[in-house]
């Protein structure tokens, strides 16, 4: 008998079905599977001219990028603001703002310095109605703007992590949890930014990759440097 995550198995299929990946991951409502289909509707409209995302990504886009996107708020405490990072084409902020629309409180910044993306994302906010904006600047700029505002610190596939704890900490406060999303390899950036950042962390496993990992982390502070 094996052993297989389900959502692992489901990305091994051809073209999925939205029901076949998101049913396999947990209960999703309706409502929100409705508004993430016309989320990835749009993205294949965009992509066929603006290339926002890798080739082949919307061949596995729901077990592998959504899905993938929506594990993290298993892992979220509650929360009214959620700042990601380098959101490119809405992977991981703007599939957890459509799961959290129901949740009038909760606010989504999604920062993408890229114009092209940028303009995407807005797009995308006017077709699913959520409560988000986006900033189109660099994170360095736009986090000395939300200094100490955000609940939520969510990337994906952005930078190292000694790099990325760096770009997410000015946004954070006393309670704040950063959400990374990481493959195999981070074992490696938690022992490099372990170095340089003083931080509690719980490492998930992923529910779509069977070498990722969600790292859960908090009270984060910069070492000092030696003398």
């Amino acid at each position: 008998m094996s052993n297989a995550n389900p959502l692992q198995a489901a990305t091994r299929r051809e073209a999925p079905s939205p029901a076949d990946a998101l049913d396999r991951f947990g209960a999703v409502a309706d409502r929100t599977k409705r508004d993430l289909e016309r989320y990835v509707a749009l993205l294949a409209e965009w992509q066929r001219v603006h290339n926002l995302v890798a080739r082949g990504a919307l061949d596995e886009v729901w077990p592998r990028h959504v899905a993938d996107s929506l594990q993290l708020l298993r892992h979220a405490p509650d929360f009214r603001e959620w700042v990601d990072v380098g959101s490119g084409a809405g992977f991981p902020g703007l599939v957890v703002a459509i799961a959290s629309k129901d949740f009038s409180a909760r606010h989504f910044t999604l920062v993408e310095s890229n114009a092209k993306k940028a303009a995407f994302l807005r797009a995308a906010i006017r077709e699913t109605g959520v409560n988000a904006a986006v900033a189109n600047e660099r994170i360095e700029v736009h986090a000395a703007k939300m200094a100490g505002r955000a609940d939520v610190v969510s990337a994906r596939a952005l930078a190292p992590l000694s790099e990325l704890l760096g770009l997410a900490a000015p946004y954070a406060h006393r309670d704040s949890v950063m959400l990374f999303l990481k493959g195999r390899e981070y074992v490696h950036e938690l022992d490099a930014a372990s170095q340089s950042w003083a931080f509690d962390v719980v490492d998930y496993e992923s529910a779509t990759d069977s070498g990722g990992r969600v790292l859960a982390i908090r009270n984060l502070s910069p070492k000092a440097a030696p003398p």
